[in-house]
């Protein structure tokens, strides 16, 4: 079998295609989105690579990867292309899941009433980056739905999945007896 060529040149333009064929600039709102989407599942990587998940956490991490990956694979086909075959990658039960994880961690954390900074443990601070990478794809998707329809399963689970990250960050500090950094206004 003959090694596949990882480069094609026909990007040299500053072109790229989607699913079906279509051609794009590489700064086009749609690739914003999945190249967010594939950004944000490179620091969900990172997250899931430290040793010290529990399994139902490197369970979840790796199934939050794969959902990611399909919908990256969603946002980067193209409706009106001539091989679109792309579902979104999500549904209901997928936010569910993520809402139940949510609420299993959040449950053996303690109430907070002021607002939390970034970092803690090195897990704790990688979360954080996630989160925000979250919500930066949260907005380019958003921009991508003010062009064409998006599944509002995908828009649901990118805003769980932020939620989930923060939550994660948290659960990464209180485990480990690392003290939480509470925003001081006077610092």
């Amino acid at each position: 079998m003959k090694k596949s060529i990882v480069y094609t040149r026909t990007g040299d333009s500053g072109t790229t295609s989607l699913v079906g064929g279509q051609r794009v600039p590489k700064n086009h709102i749609r690739i914003e989105a999945y190249g967010t989407i594939d950004e944000l599942n490179s620091h969900i990587g990172i997250i899931a690579a430290y040793p010290t998940h529990d399994h139902r956490l490197s369970r979840m991490l790796q199934f939050i990867q794969h959902r990611l990956f399909n919908i990256g694979a969603y946002l980067a086909s193209d409706p009106q292309g001539a091989t679109y075959t792309a579902p979104p990658g999500v549904d209901h039960d997928d936010v569910a899941r993520l809402e139940n994880m949510i609420d299993t961690l959040d449950a053996e954390l303690p109430p907070i009433n002021r607002f939390i900074l970034p970092g803690g443990s090195v897990e704790a601070a990688q979360c954080h980056v996630a989160r925000t990478v979250c919500r930066r794809a949260e907005r380019r998707i958003t921009d991508l739905a003010d062009t064409t329809p998006i599944d509002s399963n995908v828009m649901r689970f990118i805003n769980r999945l932020s939620d989930f990250l923060f939550i994660l960050a948290r659960f990464n500090n209180v485990n480990r007896r690392i003290p939480e950094i509470f925003w001081d206004k006077d610092c």
